[in-house]
C-alpha cells in the first residue's frame, strides 16, 4: 500500500479556520482496539444492551466461505425479528427513527419496518487496521478543512472529532481496492409500475491497479469507474467512465459518456453534483450515487452528534436469487418481507447548502453507521426547507473479502411517490467479481468506446 498526500477539496466545514487540524496522538490512537474497535466505533454495548459490543465481526476467519464470495449465503437465517415498526406503533419509535423514515410510515398505510436483532458484523482485515491506526497519528485536514495529507488507502480519522472528518472516512471506506459488480437499477412508478435497467460497472482504487499507483499518472485521483447499461434495448450500448478527482474544485471531475445512437464519446460535466443520472428515470442526482459522492463545496457541514438509529443492516434477504424483481419491488417502497433493520450508532451530519451556490437539496441530514463510516440513512429536504427525499443503504458485510458494502440502496421521492432503487442482483448469474487486476488503459477513453460498441 501507498502513502500519498493530497489537498483535495472533497469537504467544506463552516466552522473550520485556516489552520490544520491536528492529528491524535499515539496514546490517543491506542484507544482503537481497546476502548474502540480498530476502526473507531465504540466498542461497548450501549446502556440498554439493545447495541451489543463489538467482538471482531464476521470475517473471512470465523466464517464458512461462501460457494459464491460475490453473493455470500445469509449467515442468520435462523434469525426472526425481534417486533415491527408500523404506523400504528411508529409514535413509540420515533427517537430512533430520521425524520425522513418517519414519512414513510404518514404517507404509506403498509409500511412497515421489521427489526431484528442487531448483529455488528462490520470488519476489515488485521493489514488495513494498521493503516488505519496510523492514519490516526498522521492525517490531517489542511487548508481550512478542505483536503487531507499524510494517509493512506482508508479511513483517515477513525477518531473523528468534526463532520468534515466523519464524511471524509464515508467517502475513503474501503470497498475492496477492485470490484465488478452486475446490478440492476429500477425507477418504479407511483402505480408501482418498473422497467429494469441492468448495467455492470467496475471500480478501482489506483494502489490496486496491474503495477499500482503511478505518482504522476494518478495524482488527485481517488478511484477509477466505468459503467455500462446492457438493457434495455432504448439504453444499451450507454457507457459512463469517470476518473474521480480528489479535489473537485481544483480539479473537476472527469466524466465521459458513449451513446450508442451518437457512436461518439463526449465528456460529461453535468455528472456531477445534482446533474441527472443516466437510466434513473430522472430520480437520482449524480451525487446521490453510492449514498453520496463527489464534491461537496456547495455545502457548509456540521457535526450534531450520535444517536441511535434503526439502519437497514445485513441485509442478505435482498440477495435471494428465488426472488424475482417483481417479488421485491411493491408500489411506493420495497417489500419489508426481503428487509432487515437493526439498531446501531450512528454519526449525525448537516449539510447545507452555502448561501449563493444552486443545488437541488438545501439541506441534508446525513446518519453515518459508526462501525463502517458508510452513510446508511439520508434525509434531504428542497429549497422551501421541506422534506423531500429519503435515501437509505441496504449493507452487508461480503465476510469472505473482509469488505462491508451495500446490496442495495434506496432512494425515495416523498412527494411524487416514485422511488428508485440501484443494486439489485436477484434475478443476474453473476453478483460480484472481487480482486482481479485491472489495468490503467482499461480506464481510458478509447476503452470506453470499445466498450460502448
Amino acid at each position: 500500500m501507498k502513502k500519498y498526500t493530497t489537498t483535495a477539496s472533497l469537504l467544506i466545514l463552516s466552522l473550520v479556520s485556516s489552520a490544520a487540524f491536528a492529528k491524535v496522538s499515539p496514546q490517543e490512537a491506542d484507544k482503537l482496539g481497546n476502548s474502540l474497535t480498530p476502526l473507531g466505533a465504540e466498542m461497548a454495548a450501549n446502556a440498554a444492551g439493545t447495541i451489543p459490543a463489538w467482538n471482531g465481526g464476521l470475517t473471512s476467519k470465523n466464517s464458512t466461505k461462501s460457494k459464491d464470495s460475490g453473493r455470500p449465503a445469509n449467515p442468520f437465517t435462523q434469525d426472526k425479528p425481534l417486533f415491527e415498526i408500523t404506523r400504528a406503533n411508529v409514535n413509540d419509535y420515533k427517537a430512533n427513527l430520521s425524520a425522513g423514515q418517519i414519512a414513510m410510515f404518514e404517507k404509506y398505510a403498509d409500511y412497515k419496518m421489521p427489526i431484528y436483532k442487531t448483529r455488528r458484523t462490520a470488519a476489515y482485515t488485521t493489514e488495513l487496521y494498521d493503516v488505519v491506526k496510523q492514519n490516526a497519528t498522521t492525517a490531517e485536514l489542511v487548508q481550512s478543512g478542505n483536503g487531507i495529507e499524510n494517509f493512506e488507502t482508508t479511513i483517515p480519522f477513525p477518531i473523528a472529532q468534526n463532520g468534515s472528518e466523519v464524511i471524509w472516512n464515508h467517502i475513503t471506506r474501503f470497498r475492496g481496492g477492485t470490484a465488478k459488480r452486475f446490478t440492476t437499477t429500477i425507477p418504479v412508478q407511483s402505480n408501482g409500475s418498473f422497467v429494469p435497467v441492468k448495467m455492470n460497472d467496475q471500480l478501482v482504487w489506483p494502489e490496486f491497479l496491474k503495477g499500482g499507483r503511478d505518482a504522476k499518472k494518478d495524482n488527485n485521483i481517488l478511484f477509477y469507474y466505468l459503467q455500462q447499461i446492457t438493457a434495455p434495448s432504448r439504453l444499451t450500448g450507454t457507457s459512463l467512465l469517470v476518473h474521480e478527482t480528489m479535489d473537485q474544485v481544483k480539479e473537476a471531475r472527469k466524466a465521459w459518456v458513449y451513446n450508442s445512437g451518437q457512436r461518439r464519446v463526449r465528456r460529461a460535466p453535468n455528472v456531477a453534483y445534482d446533474g441527472p443520472a443516466a437510466g434513473t428515470d430522472g430520480l437520482r442526482a449524480s451525487d446521490n450515487y453510492d449514498m453520496y459522492n463527489g464534491a461537496p463545496d456547495r455545502y457548509d457541514w456540521k457535526l450534531v452528534g450520535k444517536k441511535e438509529l434503526y439502519i437497514p443492516y445485513n441485509a442478505y434477504n435482498l440477495l435471494d436469487t428465488t426472488a424475482k424483481y417483481d417479488d421485491v419491488i411493491q408500489k411506493g417502497h420495497l417489500n419489508a418481507d426481503y428487509l432487515r433493520y437493526e439498531l446501531h450508532r450512528v454519526w449525525q451530519v448537516e449539510a447545507t447548502l452555502k448561501e449563493g451556490s444552486r443545488h437541488i437539496y438545501a439541506k441534508r441530514t446525513f446518519f453515518i453507521d459508526e462501525d463502517t463510516w458508510g452513510a446508511s440513512v439520508i434525509d434531504q429536504y428542497d429549497g422551501r426547507g421541506e422534506l423531500w427525499k429519503l435515501s437509505e443503504a441496504h449493507n452487508i458485510q461480503f465476510y469472505d473479502v473482509d469488505t462491508p458494502w451495500m446490496v442495495a440502496e434506496t432512494l425515495y421521492d416523498l412527494d411524487s411517490g416514485r422511488y428508485l432503487v440501484t443494486g439489485l442482483s436477484n434475478e443476474e448469474p453473476t453478483f460480484m467479481v472481487w480482486g482481479k487486476k485491472v489495468k490503467r488503459k482499461d480506464f481510458s477513453t478509447s476503452a470506453l468506446r470499445r466498450l460502448g460498441r
